[in-house]
């Protein structure tokens, strides 16, 4: 039986373009989780970051990442020159001690310029070890369940080397637990939270999110605020690992407190759609939060700064995920072309930033690279990240007036991207 003393290595995947943002919260995190976690972060690398610690470590991880999709423990590490060497190298593990033949498991498999010929045969050579590993111990075999499994095992193949891992979150960690419904194609919990530490968003900074959809920015700076884990209201499947400690994890769940609620508010939202407004304000709810949040239904070009508390307009950071077309037309000129309303929104909604929102910093989220032309702003910093597969821009406009205008007598080379 593994100790939860036992030092191990663990690789924390998240979306691209995150990992320093990841690596940071991480830092955080091992500062807060004491000597027993024996936290610490290692190498960044894309698509994650490599850390170590005790299991209690895991424990905090998943209970505290807001960036992170998910804790990988690693079992094993080593060379390979085809399906067969991945095999033996699964066998080799000590899968009973961790699990037992009752859990159900899922096995994925990652390659990056592997010579392997078929993933799909490399996966079922790692599912075949671990069961093969219980049948020649037990005579019995733990189930495939690709849905709902107990157990997830995650295995890595690069051009020589092949690293297999137990995954101790279950289901990814953006999924926190009191979402049930969604707008169109929301943004997952963990790239609005890695958007919110790469804007330089702070508890106590107004924030104003006036695309704000099914309220995803919202909800987890709202938990922010309020001192609420990112895992507070799930369950993970480390609980279910054979070595679980409940002492500690009820100890780790218990040690953290709240803050104190906001008396006037500093986060604000709308939307286009009465629907989604109503739908952000379902989801608040359900993901905890007990303090006033001011919604509105109104169309992005028409926003003003929200006030405070003695009426002045506030600054503070504008972030939004602007819709890629279809929301647009919610209560716009149907007649129009989608691409031309689509042109005509973003010229609106730039001409009300520049005439209402001096002092504030805008960040928008955004697919389409050519948006700063559409906005004929000029950004002062744009951000690469993937939003599943899709490219995306975190672009940065900073609001003073008169001097972020695009140049439109010449024309201006772009940058690279």
């Amino acid at each position: 039986m593994q100790s939860t003393s036992t030092n191990y290595s663990y690789f924390c995947p998240c979306p691209r373009g995150l990992e320093a943002a990841l690596a940071e919260e991480l830092g955080e995190i091992a500062i807060h989780a004491g000597p027993d976690a024996a936290l610490k972060v290692h190498n960044q690398v894309p698509g994650g970051v490599h850390c170590s610690g005790t299991l209690l470590a895991a424990y905090q991880l998943n209970l505290h990442s807001r960036i992170a999709s998910r804790v990988l423990l690693r079992m094993a590490h080593g060379s390979y020159k085809n399906e067969n060497d991945i095999y033996d190298l699964t066998l080799a593990q000590a899968w009973e001690d961790w699990f037992k033949v009752s859990h159900t498991i899922r096995v994925d498999l990652t390659a990056v310029k592997s010579p392997l010929k078929s993933i799909e045969f490399s996966t079922l050579k790692i599912k075949d070890a671990i069961c093969d590993r219980f049948l020649d111990l037990m005579k019995l075999r733990p189930s495939v369940n690709t849905r709902t499994p107990d157990m997830r095992i995650a295995g890595f193949v690069d051009a020589h080397n092949f690293t297999v891992y137990l995954d101790t979150s279950g289901e990814a960690l953006f999924k926190r637990g009191w979402r049930e419904e969604t707008g169109d194609a929301p943004l997952r919990e963990n790239l609005a939270a890695g958007l919110l530490r790469t804007s330089g968003w702070k508890p106590g900074v107004p924030l104003f999110d006036p695309m704000c959809g099914s309220g995803t920015i919202l909800a987890e700076a709202a938990q922010m605020v309020a001192g609420v884990p990112a895992g507070a209201r799930r369950r993970f499947a480390f609980e279910k690992f054979s070595n679980f400690d409940a002492g500690a994890w009820l100890s780790i769940k218990g040690d953290f407190k709240p803050n104190p609620l906001p008396t006037t508010p500093t986060i604000f939202g709308s939307d286009i759609s009465g629907d989604m407004v109503e739908l952000t304000r379902e989801n608040l709810r359900r993901a905890g939060i007990q303090f006033e949040i001011p919604l509105k239904q109104i169309e992005a070009q028409e926003v003003k700064p929200p006030l405070g508390p003695d009426g002045a307009p506030l600054a503070g950071i504008i972030l939004t995920n602007p819709p890629y077309g279809e929301r647009i037309g919610v209560r716009g000129d149907r007649a129009l072309p989608t691409e031309e309303l689509f042109m005509q929104f973003f010229a609106d909604f730039s001409s009300t930033l520049k005439q209402r929102f001096a002092g504030w910093k805008v960040f928008l989220f955004s697919a389409d690279l050519g948006l700063p032309k559409l906005m004929r702003l000029k950004e002062s910093r744009k951000t690469p990240f993937f939003n599943g597969a899709l490219e995306c821009r975190l672009f940065r406009f900073d609001m003073v007036a008169g001097s972020n205008r695009r140049e439109e007598a010449k024309p201006q080379a772009e940058s690279n991207d």
